[in-house]
């Protein structure tokens, strides 16, 4: 997670994937950590064995699934091509972080994630909230897209009638889940509902 606004999102993601049972690595900037704080009642320390803890209990995880590592842990497994390949997602994403990646640089945890991420075509997929978005935003967004990133900009759609700010957010975990290939009832998928009506008309019993 990065320092753009929509901590949300990369939160409700983090229970959904452990909800699913799966182990995550998890790096949050400082930055990050502000804009959690603003954004929700969620506090978290500044270390990060004290950060572990609280997405733990947060997520409902159990003691090994969520491991936090430091913005300078050069030795945590995305540092390096031969680790896990694992898929990436950075959510939020900021522009900064938008930026570093395009350029290949790699001043911290997070941007060399991405840059292992890009140099091992592996899964990764970015999430910015921004707007409007600039020449360079756009240009950064379009060098990565070539890469082989996938932009999924927070833009939550509308036809499926939120009635929550919960609902819009989950909007667009649904996409992300979809995309890493996660099994999710957040969100029917498009036409699914039409089809369970037109089944439930024709078999009413």
């Amino acid at each position: 997670m990065t320092g753009a606004s929509g901590a949300q999102y990369g939160l409700r993601l983090l229970v959904c994937l452990v909800a699913a049972g799966y182990r995550l690595n998890v790096m949050v900037s400082k930055a990050a950590q502000v804009v959690i704080a603003t954004e929700t009642d969620l506090r978290l320390p500044g270390t990060p064995d004290g950060m572990q803890s609280a997405l733990r209990e947060y997520s409902g995880a159990s003691a090994d699934q969520v491991v936090v590592f430091g913005r300078e842990d050069w030795f945590a497994p995305p540092a390096s091509g031969s680790g896990s390949r694992a898929p990436l997602v950075i959510c939020p994403c900021s522009t900064g972080t938008l930026s570093a990646l395009a350029n290949g640089a790699s001043d911290n945890l997070i941007e060399r994630a991405g840059d292992v991420a890009l140099k091992e075509r592996r899964s990764l997929i970015l999430v910015p909230r921004e707007a409007p978005y600039s020449e360079v935003h756009l240009t950064n967004m379009l060098q990565l897209t070539r890469m082989g990133a996938t932009i999924m900009p927070a833009s939550p759609g509308f036809y499926h009638r939120p009635s929550s700010i919960d609902d819009l957010v989950d909007f667009v975990v649904a996409r992300l889940l979809d995309h890493l290939g996660v099994n999710q009832s957040l969100m029917p998928r498009w036409g699914e509902q039409r089809l369970a009506n037109r089944q439930q008309q024709e078999d009413p019993s």
